[in-house]
C-alpha cells in the first residue's frame, strides 16, 4: 500500500497496489507469483508520530508485518529481508553502536521494530522463516544520476528539509535543540547514502538465500555528524545561507547514533560507494534542484 509513497516510482518491474493488512490480498499475491525472497519495507517511520499514535504504528508496524509473514510461511517460506531502524538501540551507552548493543527504544516506532525482529526470530525457530533485519541508521542522499530523490509529503527528514529551505521553499530550518551532550550541542547522526542501503539489502538477500545465517545488522558509515556540521556542509555546496532557528527538543531523539558496520562489511562484503556526507548531501541537492 503505498500511502506515502509515488507510483512512478516504481520503475522497474510489475507494480501490484494492495494493503499488507488484507490478508486475502496477499494470499492472491503470493498464489499469483512465486517470490524467491521478499523485503519487506511497509512501514509508518515517524518518531513524533509515533508518539502521539502508538496505536497506529503497532497496528500498521506490527499487526500488518504478522500478516505478511503468515502468508509468506503459509506460500513456501521465502527469506525476508526486513527493514528494521536504529532506533531498536535507544540511548546508546556504546558508541559506535555494535549489533550486540541491548534493545531500548525509547519511541513506539523504535518498539516496533524492535517487536517485528522478536517475531522474526521465533517464526525461524518455529517455522523456518530465514531472515535479515537491516537496522538503518540515518538514510540520505538520491539517485545519483537524479531520477529518484526524497518527496515525503510532508517532509520530516533533515537533509530535504535543509535543501528545501536553501531553494526558498521554506523560510528557516528548525534545530531541535542545542543543549544535547554533544560536542555543539546538536544531535549528532550517522548518514548512509540510500544507494548504499538498496546495495546492502540485494546482499542481505544472497546471503540467506546461499545458508547464511538469520541476524540483524547494522547498516551506517562509522561516522557522526552533528545537525549543525550538516548544515555547515549545505550551505558550502549550495552556496546558500539557509536561515536557521532553535526549537526545543524533540522527545524521544537520542542525543548519538553512530553504527558499527563492521560486520556488514566483513561478513556480507558490503562495501558503501557514497560513504563522504558532502556526496551524500550533492546528490540530495540535484534531485532538489531538478524537483523544485
Amino acid at each position: 500500500k503505498r500511502s506515502t509513497g509515488f507510483a512512478d516510482a516504481a520503475r522497474y518491474g510489475t507494480l501490484v497496489v494492495g494493503d499488507i493488512a488484507d490478508r486475502p490480498f496477499l494470499k492472491t499475491l503470493f498464489t499469483k507469483y512465486t517470490f524467491s525472497g521478499v523485503l519487506h519495507f511497509g512501514a509508518f517511520s515517524q518518531v513524533n508520530q509515533s508518539l502521539r499514535d502508538p496505536a497506529g504504528y503497532y497496528r500498521n508496524n506490527v499487526a500488518c508485518s504478522l500478516n505478511l509473514l503468515d502468508v509468506a510461511v503459509a506460500w513456501g517460506t521465502p527469506p525476508i529481508v526486513f527493514s528494521s531502524t536504529a532506533a531498536v538501540y535507544g540511548e546508546p551507552h556504546k558508541i559506535p553502536i555494535p549489533e550486540t548493543h541491548p534493545l531500548s527504544p525509547i519511541n513506539p516506532y523504535g518498539e516496533s521494530k524492535r517487536m517485528v525482529e522478536t517475531i522474526l526470530a521465533d517464526y525461524e525457530r518455529a517455522y523456518g522463516l530465514r531472515w535479515a533485519a537491516l537496522r538503518y541508521f540515518n538514510a540520505a542522499g538520491a539517485d545519483p544520476d537524479g531520477e529518484l530523490g526524497e518527496r515525503h509529503d510532508p517532509e520530516t527528514h533533515l537533509i530535504p528539509l535543509v535543501l528545501q529551505t536553501a531553494v526558498g521553499l521554506r523560510p528557516a530550518i528548525s534545530l531541535y535543540g542545542n543543549d544535547y551532550p554533544t560536542p555543539d550541542g546538536t544531535c549528532i547522526r550517522d548518514y548512509v547514502h540510500v544507494e548504499d542501503l538498496c546495495a546492502a539489502h540485494l546482499l542481505a538477500l544472497h546471503h540467506l538465500k546461499n545458508g547464511g545465517m538469520s541476524r540483524a545488522w547494522n547498516l551506517g558509515n562509522g561516522a557522526g555528524f552533528s545537525v549543525t556540521e550538516l548544515l555547515a556542509t549545505a550551505r558550502k555546496i549550495t552556496g546558500c545561507a539557509i536561515p536557521a532557528e532553535i526549537a526545543p527538543r524533540r522527545p524521544g531523539d537520542p542525543a548519538r547514533l553512530i553504527a558499527d558496520a563492521s560486520d556488514a562489511i566483513r561478513i556480507l562484503d558490503w562495501t558503501p560507494r557514497y560513504p563522504n556526507l558532502e556526496t551524500i548531501i550533492r546528490h540530495a541537492w540535484t534531485w532538489t534542484r531538478k524537483n523544485r
